[in-house]
């Protein structure tokens, strides 16, 4: 049943977000069982045999344009479907764990048709990981201003000096997209987006460890690297605009994975407090407990609300900036409470492996931070309050 009747999911949606969900569970969640807790992937053997299910139930690279092979699905539509598709240990980090398949750099299409086939097609067919290299030590919130990495014109190449920093997979990718700075005196129409091949001389990308135990970012540095000027997305200068739009766009199902992983940690509570007694009385009869629950609960249906009106607008191709920050905001801080709750209704078990809420913990304070922290998130709603 939709909870909200200004939006009316069609009999697709509604069979995709189903079949995903069904998969999540039946296939997704056991195969987890067999690795580590802390593992990045499944095992290679039950990875290759979800996919094979995917792909056969047409569920694979649901995101990416269907001329290239993928489901077309719009914002709104994997908003819907990514908290479904989050729902399980790995969900944070990785949701679907790889099994819908992984997706290139969506500036990508931005480029030229013979760069989308020769970067995007086999990307999406293979399911590989890629990069996104915008962040850089003097600051990651403003690109504009803290861009420093430059690139400068040598003939038929783009010479790379500098350093980006919290870069995932760029270790292990096969190809990623750096923004770089191609004119000092242009502000930001001086910032430009080149393609970089994994094992270019001068390009090097070294992980290090964070709170998280998977997905390690990297520091990417550059060293006279020399990138063919034909590896240019775009004009000269176009980067930021090809970006804006894109991290936009990115924060609601960023937002809806946030909002997934909260639903499968309160869900567990909610069995947890069933089950428990304490003194004789199940915690289910707490007051205390019921009043954590409840809070969760309203919280997880505001949420869904703030994705939905936020990815619908985006998706009718209006200024939806404000809507990102604002669901990107609320479900990042809304999925700390809800977890830390989880962890205190569980007790001891809560902080053990055998749940998966210790790691949910540790992940959702990166989820604070990434595609934004939540300060900038507010200054931007608080511009828009007085423009």
């Amino acid at each position: 049943m939709n909870p909200f009747p200004g939006f009316t999911l069609s009999p697709e949606l509604e069979l995709l977000r189903d079949q995903v969900r069904r998969i999540v569970h039946d296939e997704i969640i056991p195969a987890e069982k067999r690795v580590d807790p802390d593992a990045e992937d499944l095992a290679e053997e039950d990875y290759h045999r979800i996919v094979a299910k995917t792909k056969a139930a047409g569920l694979w690279s649901l995101a990416a344009p269907e001329q290239y092979g993928g489901g077309g699905v719009n914002t709104f539509g994997m908003s819907v479907i990514l908290e479904e598709m989050s729902q399980h240990r790995m969900g944070l980090y990785n949701p679907g764990c790889g099994v819908f398949g992984r997706y290139p750099p969506p500036v990508i299409y931005g480029g030229s048709e013979e760069q989308i086939q020769k970067y995007a097609v086999p990307t999406l067919r293979a399911g590989s990981y890629t990069f996104f290299a915008i962040t850089e030590p003097s600051g990651g919130s403003d690109p504009a201003g803290s861009i420093q990495c430059r690139a400068v014109r040598d003939g038929d190449t783009w010479v790379l000096n500098g350093t980006k920093i919290f870069i995932s997979h760029a270790h292990e990718a096969n190809w990623g997209v750096v923004f770089v700075r191609t004119d000092p005196t242009k502000g930001r129409k001086g910032i430009s987006c080149l393609i970089i091949d994994q094992g270019t001389p001068g390009f090097t990308a070294r992980p290090f460890r964070t709170i998280r135990t998977v997905s390690l970012p990297n520091e990417v540095s550059f060293e006279d690297c020399r990138v063919p000027a034909a590896n240019m997305i775009g004009k000269e200068g176009d980067g930021l605009d090809l970006c804006m739009d894109l991290l936009t766009k990115q924060r609601f199902p960023y937002s809806a994975c946030n909002l997934g992983v909260a639903r499968a940690a309160h869900r567990l509570a909610v069995a947890h407090a069933k089950q428990r007694s304490t003194f004789g009385v199940p915690l289910s009869q707490r007051q205390a407990i019921q009043w954590m629950l409840a809070d969760a609960e309203v919280e997880l249906r505001a949420t869904r609300y703030l994705i939905w009106d936020g990815a619908w607008k985006a998706d009718r191709g209006e200024d939806a900036r404000v809507e990102a920050s604002v669901a990107k905001l609320y479900s990042s801080e809304m999925l700390g409470r809800v977890i830390d709750n989880a962890v205190q209704i569980h007790g001891g078990y809560g902080v053990t492996k055998e749940f998966p809420l210790e790691r949910w913990y540790r992940e959702a304070r990166v989820r604070r931070i990434g595609e934004g922290p939540s300060e900038v998130h507010r200054m931007v709603i608080a511009r828009a309050l007085f423009r």
